[in-house]
């Protein structure tokens, strides 16, 4: 598998009580290892998958930082270094309910352009997982699709991630769609609010579903609810999945180790139901701790196996 796209620092705040305004209190600050597409990758390997991940950085500390982070993962990185950007950054603001609010900074990875592909790496990709983080704004949408189409023509699958339902509303639900329907996408990931965002406002996810599914004709839906677990769309034919936990510290990166466990298991497998159970294992426990990426321990380990 091969991800393209947004490598970032998180600068990840975390309260222990409501934030006053012009008040202080105390709290968690911590520097960790994130962005949306590089999660993924790194869930991926973590749950056995060969993965690549595609990206930019700047040519600072943080980007040698970027690189030895994924090595680490034992993700092979392939990645475009400048000197006109800096490596990206996210402010990261967790709640005293473990909700997460983000800002995020155009480091290098919004300026990925199309010339600057590794194509032969994309070519022999046998599947190619994108995030909405690539389609806002352009550059880096046309390196995005780009890379889908080259992947689409050497028979690779697609799979997308929608990203986040305030960012699809700023850009617009029909340029989102323009620039996404086309491409083919074989596996869908949003959360019920993108998902609802997408399809006019429905709220019921046996209805949001199903819509999607006709806006993206052929793909299999897979939809995060949060603490309802998920629902698996797949040729008209719906199956629940219940919720691994719902004692929620922090919500970072949960839809993102929730993708790359899914499509750690499903590339292999075939399997949807059994690939969103194992997926739902991993992310409930990412939202027991803080950060994207927490340190593995013994029960990781645990979830990790696949029964």
């Amino acid at each position: 598998m091969c991800v393209l796209g947004d490598f970032a620092w998180d600068v990840l705040i975390r309260t222990n009580s409501e934030l006053l305004r012009g008040g202080d209190t105390f709290g968690e600050v911590m520097l960790t290892p994130g962005g949306s597409a590089a999660n993924v990758a790194v869930w991926a390997s973590r749950c056995g998958h060969p993965t690549r991940f595609v990206g930019k950085i700047g040519r600072d500390h943080f980007g040698v930082l970027a690189q030895e982070d994924l090595e680490r993962e034992k993700v092979e990185a392939h990645f475009v270094e400048t000197d006109a950007h800096l490596t990206g950054s996210v402010a990261v603001f967790v709640d005293h309910t473990g909700e997460r609010s983000m800002v995020s900074g155009h480091g290098a990875d919004f300026y990925l352009l199309p010339q600057e592909l590794p194509r032969e790496v994309i070519r022999s990709a046998r599947h190619l997982h994108l995030t909405a983080w690539s389609f806002f704004v352009d550059p880096p949408r046309s390196a995005a699709r780009s890379a889908a189409m080259l992947a689409r023509s050497q028979g690779a699958t697609l799979s997308f991630d929608p990203g986040s339902f305030q960012m699809i509303g700023e850009m617009g639900v029909a340029q989102f769609l323009a620039v996404t329907q086309d491409l083919g996408i074989d596996i869908l990931l949003p959360n019920k609010e993108e998902g609802s965002v997408l399809t006019g406002g429905l709220t019921e996810p046996m209805e949001i579903a199903p819509a999607l599914a006709e806006l993206y004709p052929g793909a299999l839906i897979m939809l995060k609810l949060d603490a309802d677990g998920a629902l698996v769309w797949k040729d008209g034919h719906a199956t629940q999945i219940p919720a691994g936990t719902n004692n929620l510290v922090d919500a970072t990166g949960a839809g993102d180790s929730f993708a790359g466990g899914f499509l750690a298991h499903y590339l292999d497998s075939g399997d949807a139901v059994a690939a969103a159970r194992y997926a739902t294992r991993i992310s409930a426990w990412v939202i027991e701790r803080l950060g994207a990426r927490p340190e593995p321990d013994a029960r990781l380990r645990v979830a990790l196996h696949r029964a």
